[in-house]
């Protein structure tokens, strides 16, 4: 039974309380296939008032995160595991992606670092981490919750974790295309009647519905993701079919 597990370095450790002791997450913590230790940042200041900040060389708005904490909080984690993957979580990083978090679920030990203020200091970046990850081209107070969407997307395609292990397979992003839509019941809905061909029995057309759906949903929301369908041969007939491409 393989083990993932995360050490989140934090000044917020309590942000991560209760989403961790949730659903998924938490059935997943009970089963001995997720492990996820939180560490106070302000532990491993020397700073008599806990700081882990100051202003930044040269002028500028805000503070910045010091480079001695971080540095020591990654050294004592690394103690106990001295291979893990360490990620900054950072506006200014490489944008995180399905393809990564089958990456990184391929881990043993990962530890993260939530940056804060005004940034981190370069040091950090240069010489503390492997690498830097961003969930998106926008700004947050800080890098907990990019932390949990990271933790929560790379925890479910552990083995074991999810109760369906094809789902993950089958879900958005698995490949270049945004999931059909969904139905459940009632067939009719003030009127909104659930598509004939899903209730049809016919597997085949059923499937065809939902490879059209998802290619003509992905074109009105996400164009961008087809180009990434070109080298696929299969697919040049439904997009030409749907005028795409």
């Amino acid at each position: 039974m393989r083990n993932l597990r995360f050490d989140i370095i934090t000044i917020f450790p309590g942000m991560f309380e209760s989403p961790f002791n949730e659903s998924i997450l938490n059935r997943a913590r009970q089963q001995g296939l997720l492990d996820i230790r939180l560490h106070n940042l302000r532990d491993y200041s020397l700073n008599k008032h806990k700081k882990v900040d100051d202003y930044p060389f040269g002028g500028g708005v805000g503070l910045v995160m010091n480079v001695e904490p971080i540095s020591r909080a990654i050294d004592e984690v690394k103690k106990e595991v001295p291979k893990a993957r360490t990620i900054l979580m950072s506006p200014s990083g490489k944008p995180f992606d399905q393809k990564k978090a089958w990456e990184l679920s391929r881990e043993e030990n990962i530890i993260l670092v939530c940056g804060r203020y005004e940034g981190v200091d370069e040091r950090v970046r240069l010489h503390c981490v492997d690498e830097e990850i961003s969930i998106g081209d926008y700004v947050m107070s800080g890098g907990e919750i990019p932390a949990m969407a990271v933790v929560e997307t790379v925890s479910r395609l552990i083995p074991g974790v999810l109760g369906d292990e094809n789902s993950v397979v089958e879900e958005s992003f698995s490949e270049p295309l945004l999931e059909y839509p969904q139905y459940t019941r009632p067939r009719d809905f003030n009127g909104y009647k659930v598509p004939e061909v899903l209730i049809s029995g016919n597997h085949k057309k059923i499937q065809e519905w939902q490879k059209q759906q998802a290619l003509k949903k992905t074109a009105e929301v996400r164009p961008d993701l087809l180009k990434k369908l070109e080298h696929w041969e299969q697919e040049k007939a439904p997009l030409k079919e749907l005028n795409i491409g």
